[in-house]
C-alpha cells in the first residue's frame, strides 16, 4: 500500500488508525469501495487502546446486539461509519470511523471515540463481530483485521460462477501461481444474501471458521487477517487473479483457458513453500 499523507495533519493519531485509514484510501484507488461501499474493523490492542485513551470523550449509550458475542466482551474495535466513503476517510476521520466498546458478556456496544454528528458505525458491524468472533475462537488470536471490498473482477467472476468453494478456488489458484501461496485453504463462497442481514452474518462466520477469504456473490469479499497489510493483500490477490481469469478466457472465446497451473504444480509450490493446502479442492 503506498498512499501517503501530510504528517503534521495526523502527527496525534495512533499507529494503528493511520494504517486503518491508509488501506482504506489505498483501495479506493483501486476502484474497491464506490461511494460508500465497503467497510473496515479492527480489533485494538492493549498498546493501541492505551494510546487511544486520550482521545476518548464519549461514553454513549449501550445498545443490543442482535447476536451476542462473548468471547469478545469488554474489547474495543476500530471500524469505519455507516454511509462513509471510505475514499474521503484521510479528510474525515474522526466522523468516517470510530471505537466501539463491547460490555462485560459481549451483547451490546456504544461509542468511545469517532462517529461525529450522529453517524453510527458500519451496517456490517454484527458480521464484522461474528468474523472476530469465529478467529478468536478458531486460532490463536493473531487475526485483527476484518475487511470487506466490493471488488469488481470478484463481482463479475460471480456472475459466472456458481457459489461453490470448490469452483472457486481451483479457478483462481489455477489462473495464478501466487494464488495457492496467498490462500492455501482455498477460498469460501456465499449465495446472493440482503447485505447487513443476520442470515449474511451466521453464513460468513460459518465459513470465517474455515476460510480467511470469503466472496459474497454479487456483492463483493472478506477477509480476516493479522494485519491490514495482510487483510489487503489477500483480497489484492483474489481480485487479481479474478481479473486475469475473465481475461484470458475472454482471449480464449468464452472458453476455458487452455494453459492453466496443473495440480501437480500447484503441490510443487507447496512443498517449496511448507504450505499445506486443502486437499478437498486438489485432483
Amino acid at each position: 500500500m503506498t498512499a501517503q499523507y501530510d504528517e503534521p495533519m495526523y502527527a496525534a493519531w495512533p499507529p494503528c488508525l493511520w494504517g486503518f485509514v491508509r488501506l482504506c484510501t489505498e483501495a479506493s484507488t483501486r476502484g474497491w469501495h464506490e461511494a460508500n461501499g465497503g467497510n473496515l474493523s479492527y480489533r485494538l490492542t492493549e498498546e493501541d487502546l492505551r494510546m487511544f485513551t486520550s482521545l476518548f470523550k464519549r461514553e454513549d449509550a449501550w445498545h443490543a446486539l442482535k447476536q451476542p458475542v462473548p468471547e469478545l466482551a469488554g474489547m474495543h474495535f476500530l471500524m469505519t461509519a455507516s454511509g462513509a466513503y471510505l475514499s474521503s476517510l484521510a479528510n474525515d476521520g474522526s466522523r468516517g470511523c470510530g471505537v466501539i466498546e463491547l460490555d462485560a458478556d459481549g451483547s451490546a456496544w456504544r461509542i468511545r471515540w469517532g462517529f461525529e454528528d450522529g453517524v453510527r458505525p458500519s451496517s456490517e458491524l454484527e458480521t464484522h463481530l461474528a468474523a472476530f468472533d469465529v478467529a478468536l475462537r478458531a486460532g490463536d488470536g493473531a487475526d485483527r483485521v476484518v475487511y470487506h471490498a466490493h471488488c469488481p473482477h470478484v463481482i463479475a467472476l460471480s456472475t459466472l460462477l456458481e457459489p461453490q468453494a470448490r469452483m472457486w478456488t481451483r479457478t483462481l489458484w489455477r489462473i495464478m501461481t501466487e494464488g495457492i501461496i496467498v490462500f492455501p485453504q482455498g477460498v469460501g463462497v456465499l449465495p446472493w444474501m440482503v447485505p447487513g442481514s443476520p442470515e449474511l452474518a451466521t453464513a460468513t462466520c460459518e465459513l470465517m471458521a474455515h476460510y480467511t477469504v470469503c466472496v459474497w456473490t454479487q456483492h463483493g469479499i472478506m477477509s480476516r487477517a493479522a494485519s491490514f497489510e495482510k487483510a489487503f493483500g489477500a483480497i489484492e490477490t483474489v481480485e487479481k487473479s479474478a481479473a486475469i481469469y475473465l481475461e484470458a478466457r475472454a482471449a480464449s472465446g468464452g472458453a476455458e483457458p487452455p494453459h492453466l497451473v496443473s495440480d501437480d504444480q500447484l503441490r510443487a509450490v507447496c512443498a517449496r513453500y511448507g504450505l499445506h493446502p486443502n486437499e478437498d479442492f486438489l485432483e
